[in-house]
């Protein structure tokens, strides 16, 4: 008979129990099932719920049983549906009657709550981790790449020249954001459940503040209903996981496209790519292309949660159950691309001299021959339509404006001086953007110091 059984009068079908199971997936959170289930003993013996003696044999069976799974001497049961019921079961086979006080002013729906905190906490500081490890190695890519020039883009067509050290601190501000949200989405996730039952508490005189300190919560739930039936964390943190593989899959773009042969910026390392079964030749980077996939998958977890969720009457329903799986998955998922997306960019060939040559074509400098006109006293207006009409001369005659004699910068306003060939470099170009934010590599230089501070200043809890 299962432990809920005692009001039925037959046996769930067989079909029923594998359907309504989920220790297929929820067995993953045996260790904090344990930890949560021994702080719940302490806690009934410490305030005479039970007596001392029956919750210290409690909490010393379930250290056995902890250490027999983890050693693989436990096979899960499906027809114990989960993860809490497999343990409660496997207790009382082990110490009886004891046994059954353990779920004493507890209720499954509390305690699945708790689990999956727990668990989701230690998976957040996991993956804080990986992505401070991505952008020290960020910081460490842009400090030896802030004299490296290349073209910066808008709409894919070239803009204005750059830095690479500039280009990798953008993905580094997007990185630092998805690490403050992680930190926001861990302090709301960090309220202790335990306590709340079925949804209206109970009877027992609990102190469920003694049970958020044992197993490290900063505060409990001030609602019962709320306590069992809240999936926000959840969804909160299937979104931050979607932003992370957003922005990890716009940087697999662009390594895709920077390793064509058309670009040619960089090359990746032959560890990080692969090969074709029937063209020799080719060195794919399907370490990018599957990261770029994979960012589907996650954002299908959060859609999957956001459905799940969005109709639910209070309190706990078995609906709820669908909220596992598909954070699991995307946990797993970001926590398998962040690794080797690090590896890959750290091992990648950057091309300088291609990337300088291409910053070089398509007239990035054009804004900067515009600003120059400024500076002589013409309307930026004005000195746009100029800059505009040099541009159309320049491809009549399959030239760079900076290529221009200067009898043909006369041509176009007298007002151009010999100076224009320094004003049009791409040394220049990028040297004069002094401003907070620009390209200017001491500013840059400044901005990764100061990115090593900030990136230290976020934590978890």
């Amino acid at each position: 008979m299962k432990l809920w059984g005692g009001r039925f009068g037959k046996a769930t079908d067989a079909l029923v129990d594998d359907f309504n199971s989920s220790i297929r997936f929820d067995a993953r959170m045996y260790r904090q099932d344990i930890t949560g289930s021994m702080a719940h003993a302490r806690m009934l013996g410490r305030v005479g719920v039970i007596s001392e003696e029956d919750a210290a044999l409690i909490v010393k069976t379930l250290g056995e049983i902890l250490a027999d799974i983890e050693a693989g001497k436990v096979a899960f049961a499906i027809d114990a549906e989960d993860i809490h019921m497999n343990v409660e079961t496997i207790l009382i086979s082990r110490i009886g009657d004891v046994g059954k006080r353990l779920h004493t002013g507890r209720s499954r729906n509390d305690q699945v709550a708790l689990d999956l905190r727990m668990y989701l906490k230690e998976e957040t500081q996991d993956i804080l981790g990986l992505l401070k490890e991505l952008m020290g190695t960020l910081l460490d890519l842009a400090e030896q790449h802030t004299d490296t020039i290349m073209p910066g883009y808008t709409h894919l067509q070239k803009a204005q020249p750059i830095t690479l050290a500039h280009h990798l601190m953008a993905y580094f501000e997007m990185f630092l954001r998805d690490a403050g949200r992680l930190s926001d989405a861990y302090r709301r996730m960090d309220v202790m459940p335990l306590g709340s039952g079925a949804l209206a508490g109970t009877t027992y005189p609990l102190d469920r503040a003694y049970v958020a300190e044992q197993l490290g919560f900063a505060d409990i739930t001030h609602n019962s209903l709320d306590g069992v039936s809240d999936r926000d964390f959840v969804v909160e943190l299937a979104a931050a996981l979607s932003l992370i593989m957003m922005h990890l899959s716009r940087f697999s773009e662009e390594l895709i496209l920077w390793s064509s042969h058309e670009f040619s910026f960089v090359e990746m390392d032959d560890a990080y790519s692969t090969g074709s079964s029937i063209m020799p030749q080719k060195k794919n980077p399907d370490v990018a292309e599957l990261i770029r996939g994979k960012t589907g998958r996650v954002y299908g977890h959060l859609m999957g949660i956001l459905t799940v969720m969005k109709s639910l009457p209070l309190a706990y329903n078995k609906d709820m159950q669908e909220d596992k799986e598909g954070i699991f998955d995307a946990v797993d998922t970001v926590k398998l691309c962040l690794p080797v997306f690090i590896k890959m960019i750290a091992t990648m060939t950057v091309k300088k001299e291609n990337m300088l040559q291409g910053a070089k074509g398509g007239f990035t400098n054009a804004t900067d021959l515009a600003d120059y006109l400024v500076k002589k006293g013409v309307p930026f207006r004005e000195s746009h339509a100029i800059v505009g009409r040099m541009v159309a001369l320049a491809l009549d005659k399959g030239k760079n404006l900076d290529e221009f004699t200067m009898d043909e910068f006369h041509a176009c306003s007298d007002l151009i001086e010999e100076d224009i060939y320094d004003a049009l470099s791409m040394e220049t170009c990028v040297r004069d953007r002094k401003l907070i934010g620009g390209p200017n590599p001491e500013r840059v230089k400044a901005e990764i110091a100061q990115g090593r501070k900030r990136m230290g200043e976020i934590t978890c809890g």
